[in-house]
């Protein structure tokens, strides 16, 4: 491995098994994944965690805090910014309920993962500290579903900051995958006095880092990355600052992301529409044929959330 793509053994043969018919796709559930920006004295730096080696999906990994979206993400919840209807539109789902969801889960994930919390006790305020006892309780009873997102905040007195988060980017986990995620991407700055901590089961270390770095720990094969994380870190290089950053999602492009697969020279090429640097070239010798009439393609559904953070 040249870089630092996340590439798993069994894709080839999963592939083939896709094309043949012989593998049935499975529905991407929805989720949602938040990249934590902070501005130092040597440049903005991204929060990332790098997911234990024992997970079954992308054991190793280094990837932004979040998760899927619960069903109880679209009860009704105190909610400050652009309405459940303005993100429905810039999300390029179907109803507020489905928007509401996903920008919930990002909240509710990035205070699950990472203790960092975008909410305020007003619609222009921040809270400032998230550490304690109480806090912890109630952080555990969000990860254990004792408690809804819309519940902890009312006994909080909180109400949801969605004007915090940039939507960025969507992608969705390949069609020969077990495990598929719907995920879309947001950006955030660090609340001024939250810091984060590894509060995830499924990560054994947290670093903030440059984005600039990251990705050259990833070309030199350091840093262990799936194609959405890699290809985010890719766009953050060219921001000095979170502000800037945050200022330029309205911009991004939330065309989902989707892996095709091919039969070229007798070859399975697979891909990642508009991102050519995932392209992989696999040979078809010695295993199960795929038919050059059978492409793996997204069939434009939104879905509803695997991982690919």
């Amino acid at each position: 491995m040249s870089n630092g793509q996340w590439y798993p053994p069994e894709w080839p043969e999963r592939i083939r098994a896709l094309a043949a018919g012989e593998l049935a796709a499975v529905r991407p559930r929805r989720a949602a994944t938040v990249m934590l920006l902070k501005d130092t004295s040597e440049g903005v730096h991204v929060h990332m965690l790098r997911r234990r080696a024992s997970m079954a999906f992308a054991g190793g990994a280094y990837a932004y805090p979040g998760g899927g979206v619960d069903e109880r993400d679209a009860r009704p919840v105190r909610w400050a910014g652009p309405s459940p209807a303005e993100w429905a539109v810039r999300l390029g789902v179907e109803d507020e309920a489905s928007a509401q969801s996903i920008v919930c889960a990002a909240v509710r994930e990035t205070y699950e993962e990472a203790g960092v919390l975008l909410a305020g006790e007003t619609a222009d305020t921040v809270i400032g500290d998230t550490t304690g006892d109480d806090w912890e309780t109630d952080r555990a009873a969000l990860v254990n579903r004792q408690l809804s997102f819309a519940e902890f905040l009312d006994r909080r007195g909180l109400v949801l900051r969605s004007d915090l988060l940039g939507a960025w980017a969507r992608w969705i986990t390949p069609e020969f995958e077990p495990r598929r995620f719907d995920t879309w991407f947001f950006v955030a700055a660090l609340p001024q006095g939250q810091r984060t901590r590894n509060a995830s089961t499924e990560a054994d270390r947290t670093v903030w880092i440059r984005p600039v770095d990251a990705a050259a720990g990833y070309d030199k094969g350091e840093l262990l990355m799936m194609p959405p994380t890699i290809a985010t870190l890719r766009v953050l290089v060219r921001y000095g600052a979170a502000v800037d950053a945050l200022a330029a999602a309205g911009g991004q492009d939330l065309t989902p992301v989707l892996a095709q697969a091919r039969l070229e020279g007798g070859e399975v090429v697979l891909s990642w529409p508009g991102h050519d640097e995932f392209t992989k070239h696999i040979p078809t010798s010695s295993a199960l044929p795929i038919s050059p009439t059978s492409p793996v393609e997204p069939d434009g559904s939104a879905g509803s959330a695997g991982d690919p953070r």
